[in-house]
Formats: structure tokens, sequence, C-alpha cells
């Protein structure tokens, strides 16, 4: 079996040797039909577009790509060519919590917000959602939750529409997978006739997919005090952003809020568990994330030690520095643990 991979995904070299005959490692936007033309499998990430471009005439019949969104995935093709695709739901959910659990801190810290006054509206309330809303519970925040499809499908009472939502939030989070057409349709979801909605200048956070809110519509808030501020990971035009949005933000950080080494080692393992499921392989290899360098922090407020775990400031500073690198920040990504990693000590 022949296995091409994308050279950033952590911690399966050692694993995918004992299953693979043969494992190609090239960066994801280096895959090529001539480079994929006699592979059984690809393990990619969302810079591969693994569409009819890339695949027709191959004899690629299994696809698993090491992240939640898989909208790089062209699934009408693949059906219809007969390639299996997998993803890895929830596989970062914990990281995108802890990235917006640091965000909010620093909303308390630094804008003088209380956050047990505030409302925070989480749009799209899957894996990544869920968790977010239990943080900003445990933060004392009022929590509003949106999902269009899960609203329909279970008929709760649970959920609130985006207008509501526009009303009474001084928050909203965006986790949304990013779908162009139909029904629930997220590209440009964030658009000016949503900005001008707003009741209540509230800030504006997303880490789901950079087309879920139109540029020029979150620019034109931010200058004309429809929002007061905004909290961007993701971006359209990646890795082209626009810097004028970048250095306008509250933090802007090149597309990392699921890139703990948990969150990694959890799509790795995810993908490969996969991977030997469509091949009949016995799975036979262990994937955890190295320990952290300091595993015991001091601190005098859980405040501070949630900031000393993870703070985004320095990633956002790293990007403002140098935005040309953005795809280098995303693939030599530093060491970032979750919680559990780590023993807290207060003097």
């Amino acid at each position: 079996m022949k296995v091409i991979v994308d050279n950033k995904i952590p911690f399966i070299k050692e694993a995918i040797g004992k299953i693979a005959d043969e494992v190609i490692y090239v960066p994801g936007k280096d895959f090529t039909p001539a480079l994929v033309k006699d592979a059984d499998a690809l393990i990619i990430r969302t810079r591969t577009q693994c569409n009819r471009e890339l695949l027709q005439g191959s004899r690629v019949q299994f696809i698993a790509t090491a992240t939640i969104g898989f909208d790089h995935i062209d699934t009408e093709y693949c059906h219809e060519a007969g390639i299996t695709w997998t993803n890895a739901p929830g596989c970062n959910s914990a990281s995108v919590a802890q990235y917006l659990q640091s965000t909010l801190l620093l909303i308390n810290l630094l804008k003088g917000k209380n956050l047990s006054e505030m409302t925070i509206g989480i749009v799209g309330v899957g894996n990544v959602g869920i968790k977010v809303a239990k943080v900003a519970r445990e933060l004392g925040m009022r929590v509003l939750l949106n999902d269009l499809p899960r609203e329909e499908k279970e008929g709760s009472t649970n959920f609130c529409s985006l207008q509501f939502l526009a009303e009474e939030c001084d928050v909203i989070t965006f986790h949304v997978p990013l779908y162009k057409e139909g029904k629930y349709k997220t590209f440009h979801l964030a658009d000016e006739l949503f900005f001008r909605s707003l009741k209540r200048s509230p800030i504006i956070i997303n880490t789901s997919r950079g087309e879920v809110i139109e540029t020029a519509a979150l620019l034109k808030a931010l200058q004309t005090g429809l929002i007061s501020d905004a909290v961007i990971d993701v971006w359209e035009n990646e890795p082209d952003i626009n810097l004028t949005l970048l250095y306008k933000v509250f933090i802007g950080t090149p597309h990392i809020a699921g890139y703990s080494a948990d969150g990694k080692a959890n799509a790795t393992r995810m993908s490969l568990d996969s991977l030997c499921r469509h091949f009949g392989i016995q799975a036979d290899y262990h994937i955890a994330p190295p320990e952290p360098e300091n595993p015991i922090i001091i601190a005098s407020t859980p405040t501070e030690a949630y900031l000393k775990m993870y703070d985004p400031r320095k990633d956002c500073e790293a990007l403002r520095a140098h935005p040309e690198l953005f795809e280098k920040l995303r693939g030599d990504y530093p060491l970032r643990r979750e919680k559990t990693a780590f023993s807290v000590i207060t003097p």
C-alpha cells in the first residue's frame, strides 16, 4: 500500500510505518495528479484540494483529512469515483475551547469587561460549540445557542435565531462548517446586513472558516462601531490575508485555534484508525503528544494559570510581525498542550 501524507501532520511517521509499504511526505499544497496517480490513500489537511482535477485517473481509494472541516474535499466527485473519505470530527474541539477561554479571559483582563454580566452567542453547536458553551458558562456568562440544522432535526427549544443573537449578545462566536450553497449556507453568514442588525456593538470571534464572515463588511463594522472589536483566527483568502483587518482586530492569529498538540494527536489517531478500518489492517500503534516543557504552573489566580498554559497574544504578535509567514507559522507551530497536561500550584 502506498500512502501520500501531508508533511505537517505530526506524530504519524512511526505509526504509519507499521501500516503502509510506501509513504511519501509532501507539503499540502504540493499534491499533484502525477504524485497521487499510483497512491492507494491520501492523508491530508485543509491545504490540499481533493477534487476531480487531482484525483481523476488515479488509483486513490481512500482519503483521510486530519481536520474537522472537509470543504476542501469534493465529496460529490469522491462518491462518483468510489473514493471513501473521512474527516476527524471533534478532534480539536477542546483546543478551540482553550483558545476561546484564553480570549475571553483577555477580554476581561484588558478590556475591563465583567464576563458575568455579558451574553455570548454561539453560532454552531457541534463538537466545538458545545465545549465553548461549557467554558462560557463556567466563566459566568449567559449563553445563547444558534444551530439551525440541529434545531430543525431535534425540534428543540434550546436554540435561538441569529436575529435574536444579534439583538442580545455582547460576544458572538462562530463555530460552523463552511457551506457555500444550500439550505444551511454559511458562506458570508456574517455580511453587511448581519452587522447592521446588531444592537449591542458586540465582540465578534471567528475560529471556523474565514469565508463565514465577509471581510469588507467586518472591516466596515469595526470602523463604524457596529462591533466593538473582533478576534479572528480564520481569514478569507488564506494565506493572503487582509492586513488592514489584522492590525485592527483585538487578536488575529494564523488559523491555529485548534492546533494544540492534543488536538493534533487526536486528528492523526482518528485518520490512521479510519485508514486501518478501510483496508482491514490491525491497528498497532500509540500516538500521544510530548509533555510540556514546564508541566507545573505557579499562579496566583486561575486567569494567570490559564494564560500561562496558552496566551493567544503570542500568536498574534508573531503574525503581525511577519504576516507573509502565515503558512510557516501554521506549519511550524510550537508545542501547545491543554490543561490536562499541567499541574497548577497557587502560593
